[in-house]
C-alpha cells in the first residue's frame, strides 16, 4: 500500500508541474490494452454462443475475463477526473445526465437561438440544484446534481472579511447578497462602509444593494432626461467643449456624426467629414438636413417616426391599450410593418380583469395587428410563435417593466430584487436574435423605482450591444396618453389615476429610456445573472412576510415563495 500511495503522490505531482501529455499518452496506452481485451473477450463470447460445446472457447473466456484491467481505486479515479477538469474535458457519464437535463430544459429551442434563451435556462438550473430546497417546491422539476458555479476563493475570504468586520456572519441574507455580487461590485465596498444594522426599514444586505446601486449611479449617465448630445457625450466621454461643438451642429451633421464616429480621431478632426456629407431626403431620417441637428433628433424620437417597413413589438402590455395607440399611430402614418402585441398574462386572466379586452384585441386585428397572450419577454426564443422572426423587429416597447409584486416584500429586498434585474439582462440578451440592425427599444420607467432600477436598464442595454441614445421624459412621449394599467389584481377595482397611484412612480419621475440595436457582429459571453437565494436563505429571511412566522408556519411560507421563483422561471404567470 504505500508502494501504491508514493506512485500516486507522484503522479498527482506530475500532473500538478504541467506534464499532462505525458500522462495521457500513459492513459492511451492503458485503453488500448483494454480495447483490445475487450475485443477478444466479445470474439470468444460469440464464439461459445455458436458452439458452446468447445471447452477451449469456454477456457479462452475465463482467460480474456481475467484479462481484463480491475476497477481503478477511488484515489486513481479521483486522479483522472482532475486531469480531465485541467483538459476541459468532464465524464462522459456525468455529461450525459446534463445533457439529458439540458434537453428537458430547452423546450425545442432551434440551436442559432440557444444564445438568445441560455441565461434564462441557467437561471432555472441554478434554482433546481437547490440541495436544501424540498421536492415539492422544485415543482416537479428534476433536481440537479452538478452544479453550475461556485464563489471564487479571493471572492469568498473578502466576503469572510466584510461579514466578520460588521458582526454579520450569521445573517444569511447579508452573506447572500455579497455572494452574488461580482468581483468588481466587491471591490466598491471599501473598509470604510458599513450597513447599518439598526435601520428600521431595510436590512443590511438590502442596504449594500442601495449602496451598489448609488454607486453605479453616479458615474452613468443619469436616471434622468439626457438628450442625444448628452449621451454621446457620456457614450465616447467627450469634455464640455466638444460638447458645445455637437450642439452647434446642424441635423445632417450630427446624424453623420452619431452614425460613423468611432474615436478614432478628434471630434475636431472628424468634423470636416460631417459637413461634406450629403443628406438622403429620400428617407425620413434625412429630412431638414439644415435645422439644429438636436432639436430635429429629439423630436423624431419623440414622435416616434419609426421604420415604417419593419415589424413592432409591445411587450408587457396588460390591457393592450398601449399596443392599440401604437397600431393607430402607424396607420395614420402609413406604416406597413405588423405590430405584433403581447401580454403577460392569460386571456381568460385578461378578461377577469378588463371588461374591455375583447372589443381591444378586435380593434388591434382588424388594424392588422397580432395579439399573443402568454407571452414572457424573457423567452420568445422558445416561443414558438415567434418563429421565423429573427432579424424582422424595428421597433420594441417595454412599458414600466416589473417582475411582480411578492406580498410582504418590498421591490427592493434582496430576497426578491434579483427578479427585477434579470429580468432586464434576459430581456435584452432575447431581444438580440430579433432585432434588425438599427433597430430601436424604448423602455419606459420611473427614474426612482426601486425595484427595476434605471440603471439595471441601461446597464442590461450596454451588456447586448444596445446603444443609448436619449433618455426623455415621458410626458414629452408622442404615446404616452394610453390606458396605464397596474397589470395586477388591482385592475380589477381600479387604474392608475383613479384616486391612487405608484408609491414613487410619479408623473414628473418617469422617464422613457430609448436604445439602438449596434451589433459588432461578435459573439458575446454569457449572459450574467443575478443569482436568486436559496431555500436556506428564504427560510431564515427575517423580516417581510417571515418576520411574524415560526417553525413549520415559515417553511411553509418559504416553500411556497421557492416553487413560485421556480414557476416563474418556467415563463408561467403567477399573480
Amino acid at each position: 500500500m504505500d508502494s501504491e500511495n508514493a506512485a500516486d503522490v507522484a503522479a498527482v505531482q506530475e500532473y500538478h508541474d504541467g506534464d499532462l501529455e505525458k500522462a495521457l499518452q500513459e492513459s492511451e496506452v492503458v485503453e488500448a490494452q483494454t480495447e483490445d481485451a475487450v475485443e477478444e473477450l466479445l470474439l470468444a463470447e460469440a464464439a461459445l454462443a455458436e458452439d458452446p460445446a468447445e471447452p477451449e472457447l469456454a477456457e479462452a473466456l475465463v482467460e480474456a475475463e481475467a484479462e481484463l484491467p480491475e476497477e481503478l481505486p477511488e484515489e486513481q479515479l479521483e486522479l483522472e477526473e482532475e486531469v480531465l477538469a485541467e483538459l476541459g474535458v468532464e465524464e462522459v457519464q456525468e455529461a450525459v445526465m446534463v445533457d439529458d437535463d439540458e434537453d428537458e430544459d430547452n423546450e425545442g429551442v432551434q440551436d442559432h437561438l440557444m444564445d438568445a434563451v441560455e441565461g434564462t435556462l441557467r437561471l432555472k438550473r441554478l434554482l433546481s440544484q437547490d440541495d436544501e430546497a424540498p421536492e415539492e417546491a422544485l415543482n416537479g422539476k428534476k433536481r440537479r446534481t452538478k452544479k453550475d458555479s461556485a464563489t471564487p476563493a479571493a471572492d469568498e475570504a473578502r466576503i469572510q472579511q466584510l461579514l466578520t468586520r460588521w458582526g454579520l456572519l450569521q445573517d444569511k441574507v447579508t452573506r447572500h447578497v455579497l455572494e452574488t455580487l461580482t468581483p468588481e461590485e466587491l471591490k466598491l465596498l471599501d473598509d470604510s462602509y458599513v450597513p447599518d444594522k439598526f435601520n428600521q426599514m431595510r436590512g443590511p444586505g438590502e442596504l449594500i444593494i442601495c449602496q451598489i446601486a448609488a454607486i453605479k449611479e453616479r458615474v452613468g449617465p443619469g436616471g434622468g432626461s439626457a438628450d442625444s448630445v448628452l449621451s454621446f457625450r457620456h457614450r465616447w466621454k467627450m469634455n464640455i467643449d466638444e460638447e458645445a461643438m455637437l450642439r452647434r451642429m446642424t441635423h445632417k451633421e450630427l446624424r453623420y456624426v452619431m452614425q460613423e464616429f468611432n474615436g478614432d480621431t478628434s471630434l475636431e478632426d472628424f468634423l470636416p467629414q460631417a459637413s461634406a456629407s450629403v443628406a438622403d431626403e429620400s428617407i425620413t431620417e434625412g429630412t431638414l438636413p439644415d435645422e439644429p441637428g438636436v432639436h430635429v433628433i429629439s423630436r423624431f424620437n419623440r414622435l416616434e417616426l419609426i421604420d415604417p417597413l419593419a415589424d413592432a413589438a409591445v411587450f408587457g402590455d396588460a390591457n393592450l391599450s398601449f399596443a392599440l395607440m401604437l397600431a393607430k399611430h402607424r396607420e395614420a402614418l402609413g406604416h406597413v410593418g405588423r405590430v405584433i402585441a403581447t401580454t403577460f398574462e392569460t386571456l381568460e386572466c385578461l378578461r377577469e380583469r378588463y371588461q374591455e379586452i375583447d372589443s381591444t384585441i378586435k380593434t388591434l386585428e382588424d388594424l392588422c395587428s397580432e395579439v399573443y397572450h402568454g407571452v414572457d419577454c424573457t423567452r420568445i426564443a422558445v416561443d414558438s410563435r415567434f418563429h421565423g422572426m429573427e432579424g424582422s423587429l424595428g421597433a420594441v416597447y417595454y412599458n414600466f417593466p416589473h417582475a411582480g409584486a411578492v406580498s410582504g416584500f418590498f421591490d427592493g429586498h434582496p430576497c426578491v430584487n434579483w427578479r427585477h434585474e434579470n429580468l432586464m439582462r434576459l430581456f435584452f440578451r432575447a431581444l438580440r436574435s430579433f432585432m434588425k440592425p438599427g433597430g430601436l427599444v424604448k423602455v419606459s420607467s420611473s427614474k426612482g423605482a426601486v425595484g427595476v432600477r434605471w440603471f439595471y436598464i441601461t446597464e442590461s442595454a450596454q451588456e447586448n450591444e444596445f446603444i443609448h441614445i436619449e433618455t426623455m421624459p415621458f410626458r414629452e412621449w408622442h404615446l404616452h396618453r394610453y390606458g396605464r394599467s397596474y397589470g395586477d389584481k388591482r385592475d380589477v377595482h381600479r387604474r392608475p389615476g383613479q384616486g391612487e397611484g405608484y408609491n414613487v412612480q410619479r408623473a414628473e419621475a418617469d422617464m422613457v429610456y430609448t436604445f439602438k440595436y449596434a451589433p459588432s457582429g461578435e459573439s458575446l459571453p454569457p449572459q450574467s445573472i443575478r443569482m436568486p437565494p436559496k431555500f436556506g436563505v428564504l427560510k431564515s429571511c427575517p423580516d417581510g412576510p417571515f418576520r411574524t412566522l415560526l417553525g413549520e408556519a415559515r417553511e411553509r411560507h418559504a416553500t411556497a415563495l421557492y416553487k413560485r421563483f421556480v414557476t416563474e422561471c418556467s415563463g408561467t404567470h403567477v399573480g
